[in-house]
């Protein structure tokens, strides 16, 4: 007699093209208000440091990392600011036909040193007034800049 659950759904055959991963990704705020921001070499946009979470490193160290790695500054993390999933703005289809479908842990960051560095992920980086974001900018990353400038507490969750 089978003891599972009736209304449990069958577990879908792994698909290697559809993968679930977990990203970060900072708002870091200079002594005026500004945030740093990179121009991904990618897909030609602006957006906030980040990426994947890699296995054996914690959401504060990737954020970290990925920070140094991207803009070469160097920064703490302060706070969560939200948990983003929803899948309209968190499933990515690549060139090469993976999609994925990310958990994205935005953070805000306090800087505390580096410089400017461009690598093979950043064509440019800058400081910007997030009043005045510049275009092309990353449709879902400007909830988490909308959700660092609210300043509350909590978390947001969307």
């Amino acid at each position: 007699m089978d003891h599972e659950h009736p209304s449990a759904l069958p577990m879908p055959a792994p698909d290697p093209k559809r993968l679930r991963r977990t990203g970060c990704c900072a708002v870091v705020f200079d002594e005026h208000g500004r945030i740093l921001l990179h121009h991904r070499t990618d897909n030609g946009q602006w957006g906030l440091p980040g990426g994947s979470i890699e296995t054996g490193e914690s959401a504060e160290q990737s954020c970290i990392r990925e920070v140094k790695e991207e803009t070469g500054y160097d920064v703490a993390v302060t706070k969560l600011i939200g948990i983003y999933s929803h899948p309209s703005t968190t499933t990515i289809t690549y060139p090469d036909g993976n999609v994925v479908a990310y958990v994205a842990l935005a953070f805000e960051c306090r800087l505390l040193g580096g410089q400017a560095t461009l690598n093979d992920e950043s064509s440019a980086i800058d400081w910007f007034d997030p009043a005045n974001l510049p275009e092309p900018f990353l449709a879902n990353h400007r909830p988490r800049v909308n959700d660092a400038l609210a300043r509350q507490t909590a978390a947001f969750y969307r």
